[in-house]
C-alpha cells in the first residue's frame, strides 16, 4: 500500500513541477478551461515521462554494449520523473519536428525474471494472510 501511494505522490509532485505556471493555480472559473488546463498538464507530464523513459532505455543499452552488467533490482529503482535536464525558460528548437524518428525498440537485454518472481511470492504471501 505504501509503495503504491509513494508512486502516486511522486507522479503528482512531478506533474506539479511540470505545471509550474501561475504556481499551479488554475485562475479561470470556466470549467471547460479548467479541464483543458488539467488535461494539457497531464499530456505534457506523460510526454516528458515517456521521453525520459526513452533516454533511460538508450543509456541502459549503451552501458550494456560497453560490457557492464545491469542489476535488474537497481534498474527497477530508476524513476522517469527526472527534471534536472529540463530548462523551463530555455531555448527550444522546432526545426526537428519534421524529422521522422527511428522506430522505438522496447526490448532491453535485462532479465527482470527474479523481480517478477519476488512480486509473485509477495502476492501469494499477502493472499495467504
Amino acid at each position: 500500500m505504501t509503495a503504491a501511494t509513494n508512486k502516486v505522490e511522486s507522479f503528482n509532485r512531478f506533474s506539479q513541477w511540470i505545471g509550474f505556471g501561475d504556481c499551479g493555480v488554475i485562475a479561470d472559473n470556466d470549467p471547460i478551461e479548467q479541464e483543458k488546463t488539467m488535461k494539457f498538464n497531464a499530456l505534457l507530464t506523460n510526454a516528458v515521462i515517456f521521453h525520459n523513459a526513452l533516454d533511460i532505455a538508450e543509456i541502459v543499452r549503451q552501458v550494456l554494449e560497453e560490457g557492464w552488467e545491469i542489476d535488474p533490482e537497481g534498474l527497477a529503482h530508476v524513476s522517469p520523473y527526472l527534471t534536472e535536464h529540463i530548462h523551463w525558460f530555455g531555448e527550444y528548437s522546432t526545426h526537428e519536428l519534421g524529422i521522422q524518428p527511428d522506430a522505438y525498440d522496447p526490448k532491453l537485454e535485462v532479465d527482470f525474471t527474479p523481480l517478477r518472481e519476488q512480486d509473485l511470492t509477495a502476492a501469494a504471501l499477502e493472499q495467504a494472510v
